[in-house]
């Protein structure tokens, strides 16, 4: 019987060998970026693709705008790195007192520096963009940026989180621009949670920019998810509201 025990032992282990990527496959689920201003503070896993995208519109006083589609593509290229490609979103006018047109593109690489004892993330991208947009839109120039991602979960439903950044848009010269965000997310179901954030930009020159944000987001299936957006303005220089809404998926790309 010991005999027939080991001729039977390779078998079992093939067997779980070809269980265990149908078992990554299962776990495979969608995180995204969207629809906090913080970015999410991990990466996309190796071999994956995930598209995300939304629709914005802004109330400015004197003007409405509608954004999309908000692309932001991401590839897992290796465990703890990603690229990323912001397609160049279309600003229309509702009343026609701004111009409408697309905006600027870029193109970064995040790299995930946690998980770290006491469940904390933390990631930093590096990107830049690129005059693609147009002429009354686009920067004109290639503006880069450092965003540093961050979040602890406080428990089994609620997760800390933020994000420092710094920018140096193109206006006559590179300006610098300071970013910090905080929020608290709650984990509602297990394919639904919703958090509040505060987000302000604190710019060289010219007065801040800071929002109240509200977002909620939900798993269709674990590669897919909805969200939805809502934001006030604290700050003269901002929109004095916005909404949005968003789908994204994710795929495993085939070897």
């Amino acid at each position: 019987m010991l005999r027939r025990a080991l001729l039977l032992l390779p078998a079992v282990g093939l067997a779980l060998a070809a269980d265990r990527p149908r078992a990554a496959e299962a776990e495979l689920t969608i995180t995204t970026d969207r629809p906090s201003v913080t970015n999410s503070s991990v990466v996309v896993p190796q071999g994956v693709f995930q598209m995300e995208n939304g629709m914005l519109a802004s109330d400015l006083g004197h003007d409405a705008i509608l954004d999309l589609p908000e692309s932001n593509l991401r590839y897992g290229l290796l465990p703890r790195t990603e690229l990323r490609l912001m397609l160049p979103d279309y600003f229309y006018s509702l009343t026609s007192a701004t111009p409408s047109g697309f905006g600027d593109s870029s193109v970064g690489v995040k790299q995930q520096l946690g998980p770290t004892p006491g469940n904390f993330n933390l990631s930093a991208i590096v990107f830049v963009s690129f005059p693609t947009g147009a002429r009354n839109i686009s920067s004109g120039g290639y503006d880069p940026g450092l965003q540093l991602p961050w979040s602890r979960q406080l428990s089994a439903n609620w997760t800390a989180g933020g994000q420092v950044a710094f920018y140096w848009p193109t206006e006559r010269t590179h300006d610098f621009t300071g970013e910090t965000t905080f929020f608290l997310d709650r984990q509602l179901t297990k394919p639904w949670d919703a958090f509040l954030e505060y987000a302000g930009d604190f710019p060289h020159r010219g007065g801040s920019r800071q929002i109240l944000h509200l977002g909620s987001s939900y798993k269709l299936t674990p590669r897919q998810q909805i969200d939805f957006q809502i934001a006030a303005g604290l700050s003269p220089a901002v929109p004095h509201m916005f909404v949005g809404v968003g789908y994204s998926f994710l795929l495993r790309v085939p070897k």
